[in-house]
C-alpha cells in the first residue's frame, strides 16, 4: 500500500458525492472542469480509481525477464560455431548464414537484443510513470482534502445542491482531472515515442 492507497481510502467519499453532483447538477458554464473532462472522458471518482489501479510493481519481474533474454541472444550470437578447418562452398555459405544470424541476434539497434532491451527501458519507463502518476494524484488528493471546497461539500446537505456545493464540486473534480490528464499526456508522449518497436525486424 502506498500514499494514494491510503488517501484513496479517506478521500472516496468526497470523490463520490464530486461524481453525483457533477453527474446531476453539471457544473457552472465555462468552468476549466469542462476541459478536464473532455481530456479524461471519466468522471473524477472513475479516473482516480483507473490510476488506483496502476501496479508498477508488476513490471518488475517484466523487466528483468527481458534484459535476460537480451543477455541470451547476445550470448547465442558469440556461441554461434565458424567453420574453422571446414573449407569449400558449403562452409563459405554456413559462415555467411552463421554471420547474417549472429547480426540479427545481436548487433545494431535492429537486432533482436537492442529491441528487447528497447522494450525493457520502455516498461520500466512505464513503471515509473506509473510510480509518479500515483504520488502525483495522492498530493492532489491530499490537498482537496484540507480545502475549503471539501469544506463546503461535507457541510451541504442541500436538496437541490446550493450553488457553493456545486461550485466545490466543480474545483474538486477540476484539480483532481488534471492532475490525471497532464499526467496521461506524459504517457502518450512515451508511448508515441516507442512506435517503432511495433515494428517487425527485417530479416
Amino acid at each position: 500500500m502506498d500514499r494514494l492507497d491510503e488517501v484513496l481510502a479517506v478521500c472516496a467519499p468526497l470523490l463520490d458525492q464530486v461524481d453525483d453532483l457533477l453527474a446531476t447538477s453539471g457544473a457552472p458554464e465555462g468552468h476549466e472542469v469542462w476541459r478536464e473532462l473532455r481530456r479524461v472522458r471519466l468522471l473524477p471518482g472513475d479516473a482516480v480509481r483507473a490510476v488506483a489501479g496502476l501496479r508498477p510493481a508488476e513490471f518488475d519481474e517484466t523487466v528483468a525477464e527481458l534484459r535476460a533474454e537480451a543477455r541470451a541472444c547476445a550470448e547465442a550470437a558469440v556461441d554461434l560455431p565458424p567453420p574453422d578447418d571446414w573449407t569449400g562452398e558449403a562452409a563459405e555459405a554456413y559462415d555467411t548464414v552463421r554471420r547474417r544470424v549472429a547480426d540479427r541476434l545481436s548487433g545494431d539497434d535492429e537486432s533482436l537484443d537492442e529491441r528487447l532491451e528497447a522494450t525493457a527501458d520502455l516498461a520500466q519507463a512505464l513503471a515509473d510513470w506509473m510510480t509518479k502518476t500515483r504520488a502525483d494524484l495522492a498530493e492532489a488528493l491530499a490537498a482537496v482534502l484540507a480545502s475549503g471546497e471539501a469544506l463546503a461539500l461535507a457541510a451541504g446537505a442541500g436538496s437541490p445542491p446550493t450553488t457553493a456545493e456545486t461550485d466545490a464540486a466543480a474545483a474538486v473534480a477540476a484539480r483532481t482531472l488534471r492532475t490525471i490528464a497532464d499526467n496521461y499526456a506524459d504517457a502518450d508522449d512515451l508511448l508515441l515515442g516507442s512506435v517503432e518497436l511495433a515494428e517487425p525486424i527485417p530479416m
